[in-house]
């Protein structure tokens, strides 16, 4: 080696990186003894312990992700709903019919008298007091036809209930209708036995 001096400049440079090799190893060894056993860590830990004890008497902080969150709404009044349409809307009657209009006013009894009633788009003939239900009113004497104009007349009738029905309920109202004789009443529940159907008497 004294006569390389090459050889010994080299020697020196592969111990010295061996040196420092050896100095890291110690150094991770002892952060990892450090982190294994908490309790040795030193003060550093007591402080976070406490600072986590102090944490269990804090007045929570509402959560970021349910600043969206709003209280309940409390619950519709029984003419309110989410629709403006399905707002009931008095309207003057159409038929021109006093008889019928008078059956209409009184029966159910109408919370508009003299008054048909627009919810939803659609005319109904009466609402009820103090409660949502919608009337269709029927004064006509079924029973006087014969058979071939009382099948015309259920088919008519049926498509005008389907129509109103879909409204109130789209508003989240119930709906009836009055007749004023049984005969009518049993042709309209053959041909539909879930409508809910009055027999009023109210004449012509």
């Amino acid at each position: 080696m004294l006569a390389a001096p090459e050889i010994a400049v080299g020697a020196v440079v592969v111990l010295g990186v061996v040196v420092v090799g050896v100095a890291i190893h110690e150094a991770l060894a002892a952060y990892e003894l450090r982190h294994a056993y908490p309790v040795e860590a030193g003060p550093s830990r007591g402080a976070k312990d406490s600072s986590r004890g102090t944490e269990g008497h804090r007045t929570p902080k509402s959560d970021p992700e349910g600043q969206d969150w709003q209280p309940p709404v409390s619950p519709m009044p029984v003419d309110r709903t989410e629709r403006s349409d399905c707002e009931p809307v008095p309207v003057s009657h159409s038929g021109g019919d006093p008889a019928h209009d008078s059956c209409a006013d009184a029966f159910p009894p109408n919370r508009y008298p003299g008054m048909d009633v627009l919810v939803g788009g659609v005319r109904f003939d009466a609402l009820q007091v103090g409660v949502r239900v919608l009337w269709e009113i029927k004064t006509h004497q079924f029973d006087a036809y014969k058979d071939f104009i009382r099948r015309q007349e259920i088919a008519k009738e049926l498509e005008q209930i389907e129509l109103e029905q879909d409204a109130a309920a789209a508003c989240g109202y119930d709906y009836a209708i009055g007749v004023s004789t049984q005969a009518h009443k049993d042709a309209l529940l053959r041909a539909n036995r879930f409508l809910t159907i009055v027999v009023t008497g109210c004449k012509r």
